[in-house]
Protein backbone atom coordinates (compact mmCIF):
# COMPACT_ATOMS: atom_id res chain seq x y z
CA UNK A 1 0.00 0.00 0.00
CA UNK A 2 1.32 3.42 -0.93
CA UNK A 3 1.88 5.93 1.88
CA UNK A 4 2.10 9.67 1.24
CA UNK A 5 3.19 12.28 3.77
CA UNK A 6 1.78 15.78 3.35
CA UNK A 7 1.68 18.96 5.41
CA UNK A 8 -1.57 20.61 6.42
CA UNK A 9 -1.04 23.63 4.16
CA UNK A 10 -0.29 21.47 1.12
CA UNK A 11 -3.30 19.27 1.88
CA UNK A 12 -5.63 22.27 2.08
CA UNK A 13 -4.36 23.61 -1.23
CA UNK A 14 -4.49 20.28 -3.07
CA UNK A 15 -7.32 18.45 -1.31
CA UNK A 16 -8.92 17.05 -4.48
CA UNK A 17 -5.60 15.61 -5.65
CA UNK A 18 -4.94 13.89 -2.32
CA UNK A 19 -8.49 12.55 -2.05
CA UNK A 20 -7.97 11.00 -5.48
CA UNK A 21 -4.81 9.30 -4.15
CA UNK A 22 -6.70 7.96 -1.13
CA UNK A 23 -9.50 6.68 -3.36
CA UNK A 24 -6.82 4.84 -5.35
CA UNK A 25 -5.73 3.06 -2.16
CA UNK A 26 -2.99 5.27 -0.73
CA UNK A 27 -2.68 6.12 2.96
CA UNK A 28 -2.14 9.80 3.64
CA UNK A 29 -0.12 10.85 6.71
CA UNK A 30 -0.89 14.46 7.62
CA UNK A 31 1.85 16.46 9.31
CA UNK A 32 1.97 19.78 11.11
CA UNK A 33 5.43 21.34 11.21
CA UNK A 34 6.89 17.95 10.33
CA UNK A 35 5.10 16.06 13.12
CA UNK A 36 2.46 13.49 12.11
CA UNK A 37 -0.95 14.51 13.45
CA UNK A 38 -3.38 12.34 11.51
CA UNK A 39 -3.92 9.68 8.92
CA UNK A 40 -6.40 9.51 6.06
CA UNK A 41 -7.06 5.99 4.84
CA UNK A 42 -9.39 4.61 2.19
CA UNK A 43 -12.74 3.30 3.34
CA UNK A 44 -11.72 -0.23 4.04
CA UNK A 45 -12.95 -3.63 3.36
CA UNK A 46 -14.21 -5.92 6.07
CA UNK A 47 -11.92 -7.27 8.77
CA UNK A 48 -11.99 -10.71 7.17
CA UNK A 49 -10.90 -9.30 3.80
CA UNK A 50 -8.05 -7.35 5.40
CA UNK A 51 -6.88 -10.43 7.29
CA UNK A 52 -6.95 -12.46 4.08
CA UNK A 53 -4.85 -9.76 2.38
CA UNK A 54 -2.28 -9.90 5.20
CA UNK A 55 -2.10 -13.68 5.00
CA UNK A 56 -1.71 -13.51 1.20
CA UNK A 57 1.11 -10.97 1.62
CA UNK A 58 2.81 -13.33 4.13
CA UNK A 59 2.72 -10.62 6.80
CA UNK A 60 0.78 -12.80 9.24
CA UNK A 61 0.25 -16.52 9.65
CA UNK A 62 -2.70 -18.13 11.36
CA UNK A 63 -3.74 -21.75 11.60
CA UNK A 64 -7.39 -20.86 12.17
CA UNK A 65 -7.41 -22.27 15.70
CA UNK A 66 -8.49 -20.26 18.73
CA UNK A 67 -5.68 -18.95 20.88
CA UNK A 68 -5.21 -20.25 24.40
CA UNK A 69 -5.66 -17.78 27.23
CA UNK A 70 -2.35 -16.24 28.19
CA UNK A 71 -1.31 -16.25 31.85
CA UNK A 72 -1.43 -12.84 33.52
CA UNK A 73 1.70 -10.82 32.78
CA UNK A 74 1.74 -9.18 36.19
CA UNK A 75 1.38 -10.77 39.59
CA UNK A 76 -0.15 -8.51 42.23
CA UNK A 77 1.20 -8.39 45.75
CA UNK A 78 -1.04 -8.30 48.80
CA UNK A 79 -3.98 -10.15 47.30
CA UNK A 80 -5.86 -7.05 46.07
CA UNK A 81 -7.33 -6.83 42.61
CA UNK A 82 -6.46 -4.00 40.26
CA UNK A 83 -9.96 -2.55 40.58
CA UNK A 84 -9.67 -2.54 44.37
CA UNK A 85 -6.34 -0.75 44.15
CA UNK A 86 -7.84 1.87 41.81
CA UNK A 87 -10.78 2.51 44.12
CA UNK A 88 -8.40 2.83 47.07
CA UNK A 89 -6.15 5.23 45.15
CA UNK A 90 -9.07 7.43 44.07
CA UNK A 91 -10.50 7.66 47.57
Amino acid sequence: MKQITVGVRELKGQLSRYLHEVKAGATLVITERGTPVGRLVPVGSSLEERLEELVAAHQVAWSGRKLKAAPPGVQLRGGKTVSEMLVEDRG
